[in-house]
């Protein structure tokens, strides 16, 4: 008896076993947490290959001004939300506001792999992605990916951006 005691308590086997039981039950119960967001699967192929393809259209016409086709994919009664400039309504404010302080200015660029599309019954989508911006005027400041969601409505065949939000 005293064999098994000296075995189990003496030294640091008994601190090691502690430690390696908590070790195990902490890895348990936080590998169970890391699987509670599952990964981004498109439920719908087809639509996630429109939207793309429009969040491509739509950010063509703005990295080379092209005011009239960006004019063309907002929805009339757009909303944009800004973290740091607030809600917008005015489509022609939005659209002056592109031409005064984005054209030829401001270059944005999608994160590869970062777009998730979101079915919406009855109405169009939702897109949520990550891209970057470069201001051409501070060509060495470092560019950080920033979050968006994109709301698309789609009207016969065509889709149009109803609200934007965008986070910096």
């Amino acid at each position: 008896m005293d064999a098994i005691f000296d075995f189990f308590f003496k030294g640091n086997f008994f601190i090691k076993l502690i430690t390696l039981l908590y070790a195990l039950l902490f890895s348990w119960i936080t590998n169970g947490q890391v699987h509670e967001i599952p990964d981004y699967k498109a439920a719908d192929t087809n639509l996630h290959n429109q939207i793309a393809k429009m969040d491509s259209i739509y950010f063509n016409a703005y990295n080379t001004c092209d005011i009239k086709t960006q004019a063309g994919i907002y929805h009339e009664n757009l909303e944009f939300f800004h973290d740091k400039g607030g809600l917008s309504t005015s489509k022609s404010d939005i659209l002056n506001s592109l031409k005064k302080n984005i054209c030829n200015k401001v270059t944005r660029t999608l994160i590869t792999g970062s777009i998730e599309v979101y079915p919406i019954k009855n109405y169009g989508a939702i897109e949520i992605g990550y891209h970057k911006f470069y201001n051409n005027q501070e060509p060495n400041a470092k560019s950080i990916p920033s979050k968006f969601i994109i709301i698309w409505k789609q009207e016969n065949k065509d889709w149009k951006i109803t609200k934007v939000i965008s986070l910096h």
